[in-house]
């Protein structure tokens, strides 16, 4: 019996099944874990950058520098340590975590760490406003990439939402906590300064510009909608 070699060109039903392929797997998945952990990196050098500048750290930074200077451990250390004790502070308040919540508990304060040590302070001022504009530049790119992931919030912003789930309004909840935070860094030995003021200026508007170029679209249809907390 003489073999059929079937046609090349099916015609559009290769087409249809292309199309209902993509709706079934999640091709986004892999551009979501390379855009969170390139977010998080990016943080971690941003957040160095705003150290390395000393005109003042990140309100965060502000805290784990002053605990660093009164312990001895590096500022990433305790980025690790006081984001793992913020996600315990979840349990009550019933927030769940995600992958990039543990990653950025890991990733942020790892790379810090890493980034002083590669990264020279900068002796002429304008070479340390130059540090701290790239610092607050980076950061608002970072945060699109790792919150565009969709891949779970950081620990600091799990706090935020948790207790604006409570019935505090986000604004007041993100105003206590950041206040709180700088209040006691400061007190610790941080550096507060006026790249303090501009960080918390200028980390709104640039992550209001950089999420909506990184926001990956759910395509699979297990994915949750994208949060507005």
């Amino acid at each position: 019996m003489a073999d059929h070699p079937q046609p090349l060109d099916q015609g559009p039903a290769p087409a249809a099944a292309w199309r209902r392929l993509a709706r079934i797997v999640p091709r986004p998945r892999a551009r979501r874990l390379v855009q969170l952990y390139l977010g998080l990196v990016l943080y971690g050098l941003s957040g160095a950058l705003l150290v390395r500048a000393e005109l003042g750290a990140m309100p965060w930074d502000v805290l784990h520098q002053g605990l660093a200077r009164r312990t001895g451990l590096s500022i990433g250390t305790w980025s690790v340590v006081v984001g793992a004790a913020l996600m315990l502070l979840w349990i009550p308040l019933r927030q769940r975590p995600g992958l990039g919540t543990l990653s950025n508990v890991v990733v942020v304060g790892t790379t810090v760490d890493l980034f002083l040590w590669l990264l020279p302070s900068p002796e002429p001022l304008l070479l340390r406003v130059g540090a701290l504009s790239l610092g607050v530049l980076v950061c608002g790119a970072a945060t699109g990439c790792y919150i565009g992931a969709n891949l779970g919030p950081g620990p600091r912003d799990g706090l935020m939402t948790g207790l604006a789930e409570r019935g505090w309004s986000v604004r007041v909840a993100r105003t206590v906590i950041e206040v709180a935070v700088v209040v006691t860094g400061a007190l610790l030995g941080g550096t507060l300064g006026v790249g303090t003021i501009v960080y918390a200026l200028a980390i709104g508007p640039l992550a209001q510009m950089f999420l909506p170029m990184m926001r990956v679209p759910d395509r699979a249809p297990w994915a949750r909608a994208p949060s507005h907390r």
